[in-house]
């Protein structure tokens, strides 16, 4: 049972860490080289133009105003409006738009990775140094080694150029319609009623959650391989195996849950990464999300969606750290004393 004190100082904890990020963030746009305002409005735009972009940024006023104004901005959740990407749209609204999008691949990719990875690790470490383990390890190595714009333009001319097997690029076929409730696409197609909808949803998607999904699967098998490993060696373990119980029944009941927890600290640092996988993958395969948005944004100079969409992944990093230290307390009370 998790205790609502250390529960409460983990959420104690987060405050601090977003402010630092909201203090670089605002930092980033002041320090960077040239006219903020200039770069927004365009080099050709006219000098009425800049001054009142400047005048709506605030830039005009003293740093330490903006900063406060700024920081009470990031706790309404309001972070200006675009100059570039959608010209007047608010920020906000624009994450809110785009940000599911990589949320389900990330998070796709993420399950496939856990579903791949922990099975994988415990046979490796069950059956150390025979062909199943080398075979293991050697498929881990090769996930790890291969980066991200590389194996989703191979995976592409694989099953998509020369197989013809699945679709290289977007979220859907053009043929099909569906109503955006949540912005997730394959929740919005089951929520449409259309089967046919989902399955082409479904088929766009296989490609990109796949990239992702290798590469996490990789780093979680190691790490599973390792610790499982670990605790394969301790006493208790052998305490177990000497009283008859059986090889299956001491790994699952006594082994697994104690070599879950190192694994379980790799899976939440490794989400914050997938965002950033994210990024390459939806260029790569053509997916609008927020991924392509920051890449967007940062070659358009449209530094209000740059902070928000930063200061919206250190928020969801924050969360997926503070996930790991509530299941961390799960697995091992003995973590909150």
């Amino acid at each position: 049972m998790i205790s609502r004190r250390f529960l409460l100082k983990r959420l104690l904890l987060l405050v601090p860490v977003l402010f630092g990020v909201a203090t670089f963030v605002f930092a980033m746009l002041h320090l960077a080289p040239g006219d903020p305002a200039r770069l927004i409005a365009g080099r050709r735009a006219p000098d009425a133009f800049v001054q009142q972009v400047r005048t709506e940024l605030g830039l005009n006023r003293p740093v330490y105003v903006q900063y406060g104004e700024f920081l009470l901005d990031v706790v309404r959740f309001d972070f200006g409006k675009s100059y570039q990407i959608q010209k007047g749209a608010p920020v906000s609204e624009i994450l809110e738009a785009r940000f599911p999008v990589t949320l389900e691949l990330a998070v796709l990719g993420q399950l496939t990775g856990i579903a791949l990875g922990i099975p994988l690790g415990v046979l490796s470490a069950v059956k150390q140094d025979s062909l199943t383990d080398h075979l293991t390890r050697i498929g881990a190595l090769t996930g790890i080694s291969v980066p991200i714009f590389w194996s989703g333009p191979i995976l592409i001319m694989v099953f998509g150029v020369m197989l013809g097997w699945l679709p290289t690029f977007g979220r859907i076929a053009t043929t099909y319609t569906y109503e955006s409730v949540t912005h997730m696409i394959l929740i919005d197609t089951l929520l449409s009623g259309n089967p046919a909808a989902f399955v082409s949803a479904a088929r766009h998607m296989l490609l990109p959650v796949l990239v992702i999904g290798i590469y996490s699967m990789a780093l979680i098998s190691r790490m599973m391989r390792s610790s499982m490993l670990e605790v394969i060696r301790q006493d208790y373990m052998r305490t177990a195996r000497a009283k008859g119980q059986g090889a299956n029944i001491t790994v699952m009941k006594h082994g697994f849950q104690n070599a879950l927890i190192p694994v379980i600290t790799v899976i939440g640092i490794q989400f914050g990464t997938l965002l950033g996988g994210a990024i390459l993958t939806e260029t790569v395969f053509s997916i609008n999300g927020v991924g392509t948005l920051l890449v967007e944004a940062i070659n358009n100079s449209d530094y209000p969606v740059v902070q928000g969409t930063v200061l919206l992944f250190a928020l969801l990093f924050t969360l997926v750290n503070l996930g790991v230290d509530v299941t961390y307390s799960y697995l091992d009370p003995r973590i909150e004393q």
